[in-house]
């Protein structure tokens, strides 16, 4: 039987690309947690990681081993998290740093599901694009999309394997045709999003092993996620959004998915904070809540 511990560090190593990370992220020294890997290794018969000099990555094989214990790990901490909040009164404020798009058109209807479950649970909301800065500004917690870089951080996976999807409304399909694979984007006007002053142009792809980028351009660019899925659905040109902020325009039609048969680049939600301790119960059962919920979507 492989140690939950041990089945963390390994889902660390994976998402970090890199032993020594996970190591000071779970307290051992980088030579333990190679001698940890060896020793799986060898308990499992493969081989997990492919190292080099440079950079280690999960191997073939142990990809969809690593998914499904990241996907096991999350449901007990889950369980976990419901069993305390089913003990308690859940009290206090909580501040939340919340993706505009997201934040607005999905989120604000669940905090206030969650307030009518937890009514001694006050919010402070700051809705922005901009990644909050939770060492130095007033916020507990921030939903945030794609792990967070910095590895002191605390994350919890809300919605683990959400990814971005290719869409644009009926009325610009249309007018100007509908792509067939991800090159095609080179002839059509695409909107592209602004984060830190960095402009995300360079839209990737993967369809059986095969892994293309596209760089765009576009008539528009936008340093706000809700006004891209807006100007998507004006007819405005074709966005690259997270699905979980189109999931209603693609359920009513106002947007259509394209390029089905080709995978989205990962957009994974996690809730980040920078030390467990913020990790009261009201922001665990906050958490477990919002889990529930994308769970929820059909």
């Amino acid at each position: 039987m492989i140690a939950l511990q041990d089945l963390q560090f390994l889902v660390r190593a994976g998402r970090a690309a890199s032993l020594s990370e996970a190591a000071r992220a779970t307290g051992i020294s980088p030579a333990a947690g190679s001698a940890l890997v060896k020793r799986l290794e060898t308990e499992l018969g493969i081989k997990l990681f492919v190292r080099s000099t440079r950079s280690l990555r999960p191997s073939a094989q142990a990809l969809a081993f690593l998914a499904e214990c990241e996907e096991g790990l999350a449901r007990i901490e889950l369980a976990r998290e419901k069993l305390l909040a089913g003990r308690q009164v859940m009290r206090g404020r909580i501040q939340l740093s919340l993706p505009s798009d997201l934040g607005r058109n999905q989120v604000l209807t669940w905090l206030h599901a969650f307030r009518g479950r937890h009514p001694e649970v006050s919010l402070g909301l700051q809705i922005s694009d901009r990644i909050a800065e939770v060492y130095r500004e007033q916020v507990d917690v921030a939903l945030r999309y794609g792990e967070p870089k910095d590895s002191s951080l605390v994350a919890l996976p809300i919605a683990p394997h959400n990814q971005r999807v290719l869409c644009a409304s009926p009325a610009y399909l249309a007018q100007h045709g509908r792509p067939q694979e991800p090159k095609d984007l080179k002839q059509h006007n695409c909107l592209s999003f602004m984060l830190s002053d960095r402009n995300h142009d360079n839209w990737q792809f993967v369809r059986d092993q095969t892994r293309v980028s596209v760089r765009v351009t576009g008539a528009i660019q936008c340093d706000d996620g809700d006004a891209v899925r807006h100007l998507a659905r004006m007819g405005a040109g074709i966005a690259y959004k997270s699905r979980l902020d189109v999931h209603q325009d693609l359920k009513q039609g106002t947007l259509i998915a394209l390029c089905e048969d080709w995978q989205g680049e990962p957009a994974p939600l996690y809730m980040a904070c920078p030390d467990r301790s913020q990790l009261r119960p009201s922001v665990l059962a906050l958490r477990s809540f919002l889990v529930e919920q994308i769970s929820a979507l059909d």
